[in-house]
């Protein structure tokens, strides 16, 4: 019954990224977890496989394939119960703008390591005192000849600690408009004045390097501006599709995985009382109900359609209901839900920031909202 028109290639796809994943990520997960961090050799293994930025063309290393392949890579990478090959964040969210927005010259300066994981990137939007509402950023690129020099701190950024390359948002002009103040660079993270925090430590998400980034009359090139000055926050809107569609699917992976997790323990004990019976099925009709939608907007969105509102409905419901999913799966395993040996505790505390991310849960009900003009 499903909707997604994966073809040979995929399933060929899928299941050499399921044996990588067997072999390269599971039984590895634990210590990344320590450690708040994920080699990155694995990096580097996971795109010598051909598993990173599939929809770069192949005259930049890449596959040249369709979101499929994304939608792929990001279950299969779920199913492993981390979060910290954040490869989606990586292929499918920092790595598009320098795919859709780069020149030629930038294109093949950074793309071909992209794929191959030699290069790890990250985007740096967030700060201390600015979240949603980035025309409130505060980072300056002050102009200074043929270079800006930046400065300002980024918090929360996802990748922070390994990365090679970061495509910051900066104001580079005051004007009565900052919604056109904004623009795009590619930051080598080599470059001087810039600082790495240490990795957050955090209740979810923990084998994922998360950090600050201070920027300290940080000189870069205007020749790694993405685009025409002023035109960051319209380029930042455009993708936010993608990201947003791409977090509400991870949400309903990461369900998935619990529920069939759930249901297989609570089977092994025996026939579960008909009070549980019913939880898992009024839980296996949410999942259905959303992985339907979900797949539809992926149609869509391969299609080119714009479908701002309902991947805003998408990111909040879906990102709700794997929450509460994963929230019923811990009552009805009981006590043995609550060891860590038991993978729903791990997934339980990674799901608490799909609500906030790419955008809160709150901002996603205003977008619907306004979409229904009232």
């Amino acid at each position: 019954m499903g909707l997604l028109p994966y073809t040979e290639d995929h399933i060929k796809f899928r299941d050499r990224l399921h044996r990588f994943c067997m072999k390269s990520v599971i039984p590895f997960v634990d210590q990344w977890e320590k450690d708040h961090m994920v080699p990155k050799s694995v990096w580097q293994k996971m795109g010598h496989e051909g598993f990173l930025c599939t929809a770069v063309a192949p005259e930049f290393g890449g596959l040249g394939g369709d979101f499929l392949y994304s939608v792929i890579a990001l279950e299969e990478v779920a199913k492993t119960n981390h979060y910290g090959l954040d490869a989606f964040l990586h292929s499918d969210i920092v790595v598009p703008y320098i795919d859709a927005y780069g020149t030629l010259e930038q294109k093949q300066r950074y793309l071909p390591g992209c794929v191959s994981g030699d290069i790890i990137t990250a985007v740096a939007m967030t700060e201390p005192g600015t979240g949603s509402d980035l025309a409130s950023m505060e980072t300056t690129a002050v102009d200074d000849g043929d270079s800006v020099i930046i400065n300002g701190t980024k918090t929360f950024i996802s990748n922070g600690v390994i990365c090679d390359l970061i495509v910051l948002a900066a104001k580079d002009s005051i004007g009565e408009n900052p919604y056109k103040s904004i623009s795009l660079y590619l930051v080598d993270t080599e470059s001087p004045g810039l600082t790495k925090g240490e990795p957050f430590d955090k209740l979810g998400v923990r084998s994922q390097d998360t950090n600050e980034l201070f920027f300290s009359n940080c000189q870069v090139p205007k020749a790694n501006r993405l685009g025409e000055a002023g035109s960051g926050f319209v380029k930042l809107m455009q993708k936010l599709q993608q990201e947003r569609l791409l977090v509400a699917l991870l949400a309903a992976f990461k369900a998935e995985f619990v529920l069939e997790w759930t249901i297989d323990h609570l089977k092994k004990r025996g026939t579960p009382p008909q009070a549980v019976q019913f939880a898992l099925a009024e839980m296996t009709t949410e999942l259905k109900l959303i992985r339907t939608f979900l797949d539809e907007l992926v149609v869509a969105h391969m299609q080119g359609v714009d479908i701002e509102m309902e991947t805003s409905m998408a990111k909040y419901s879906s990102s709700e209901m794997a929450n509460r999913i994963t929230s019923r799966c811990l009552d009805v395993c009981g006590p043995y839900g609550m060891l860590e040996m038991a993978p729903i505790v791990r997934t339980f505390r990674d799901l608490k920031v799909t609500p906030i991310f790419a955008g809160t849960n709150e901002i996603m009900r205003g977008i619907i909202a306004k979409h229904m003009h009232l």
